[in-house]
């Protein structure tokens, strides 16, 4: 797109009341931010998963297909990364029931602007960069969870990166709630059975969440262990017309992440926690601050060797029944069993020469 074209665009969705700075709604549109780790494999089957990009998470129903799912470095000009998925088992028996999405949710608050379910409601432009191995056709999905409605596009993938914009109209029934729940899905159906096929495809109208409509007409990315789906530069903003993807600095995007999840390992073979705790006994407790403020308060989710350090090169003792209470947006209290009384009363709780070690907070919505 020419800059005269962009900047028409751009006008265009100021007039709208849309434009300017921050006006993707969508958190690491450009894939820049893993913090999970760059490849999951064996995904599919049933439930939600969010396992590489943060952010965007896919969810399978019922289907024998399996898949990776990886931050990848081909990309478009001007990105770095991409959310790649790759089919390793094929299903091509599609039961009425199955599905695979790719989604990410977005809280009330930060819809607001959309004004929607009023009679000043605002147009929503939806842009995103896609490739694949081959021909394909999928369905880009704007679901209103507060109001059960939704408004449907498909899409074309081909061998090349190509830029997809989506024109969806203000809808002015439904206001959508102000609070920190998922007041919208942006889903990618990639593969669906007659449950969500079986229906009739309107593009780019609100009408209500109807299962059948959902996914009308896709291609089945679990038609061969061949099939791709590459994903960047995704881009949800109030206007009449997609602009240029915006970009920021990429700590700005760690932080806006780490709202939803963030952890502690994985850097070195003794990581440790921030703070200092305190031992009564065999047990243990410390407190730390988020390093940013969370969606809601925090679950914990460990894995690897972790144990208290009770003085500078001291001891190390195991550190089991390990939770989470007095969980804020800010501050949570994290307590457990020692195996034996510490030497002191202070201490602190560090990796055990375990780089994998993994100490994660989860606000995920």
């Amino acid at each position: 797109m020419s800059k005269a074209a962009e900047l028409a665009n751009l006008i265009g969705n100021i007039n709208a009341g849309g434009g300017g700075v921050n006006r993707n709604v969508i958190i690491n549109g450009a894939m820049n931010v893993a913090q999970r780790g760059t490849s999951t494999t064996g995904l599919g089957g049933n439930g939600a998963n969010y396992s590489t990009v943060d952010r965007f998470y896919t969810y399978a129903n019922g289907t024998d297909g399996r898949f990776t799912m990886t931050q990848d470095s081909s990309a478009p000009d001007g990105f770095a990364n991409s959310l790649k998925l790759a089919c390793t088992t094929a299903d091509t028996s599609i039961a009425s029931a199955e599905q695979l999405l790719l989604a990410q949710v977005i809280e009330g608050q930060n819809l607001q602007h959309l004004n929607k379910g009023t009679s000043s409601a605002l147009p929503v432009a939806v842009s995103f960069y896609v490739k694949g191995n081959a021909s394909a056709t999928y369905m880009c999905a704007l679901i209103d969870n507060d109001n059960s409605r939704m408004s449907t596009k498909q899409f074309s993938v081909t061998t090349d990166w190509t830029r997809i914009t989506i024109n969806v109209p203000a809808d002015t029934t439904g206001a959508l709630d102000d609070d920190n729940a998922g007041s919208f899905n942006l889903n990618f159906y990639l593969h669906a059975g007659s449950n969500l096929t079986g229906g009739t495809y309107t593009a780019s109208t609100w009408g209500a969440s109807t299962d059948a409509n959902r996914a009308v007409g896709i291609s089945s990315f679990f038609d061969s262990t061949d099939r791709t789906f590459f994903l960047t530069g995704v881009q949800l903003e109030v206007g009449q017309n997609p602009t240029e993807f915006e970009r920021e600095p990429f700590e700005r995007t760690l932080a806006k992440c780490q709202r939803y999840f963030y952890k502690f390992g994985g850097q070195n073979s003794f990581e440790h926690i921030p703070g200092i705790g305190q031992g009564n006994g065999s047990t243990f407790s410390t407190h730390y601050q988020h390093p940013v403020p969370m969606r809601a308060g925090p679950t914990l989710n460990l894995g690897g060797d972790w144990r208290i350090n009770d003085t500078y090169l001291g001891s190390y003792y195991t550190f089991s029944g390990v939770g989470i209470d007095n969980a804020t947006i800010l501050t949570c209290r994290v307590h457990g069993n020692t195996s034996s009384a510490i030497g002191s009363d202070l201490g602190r709780i560090l990796a055990y020469n375990d780089i994998t070690a993994k100490w994660e907070h989860s606000a995920e919505l």
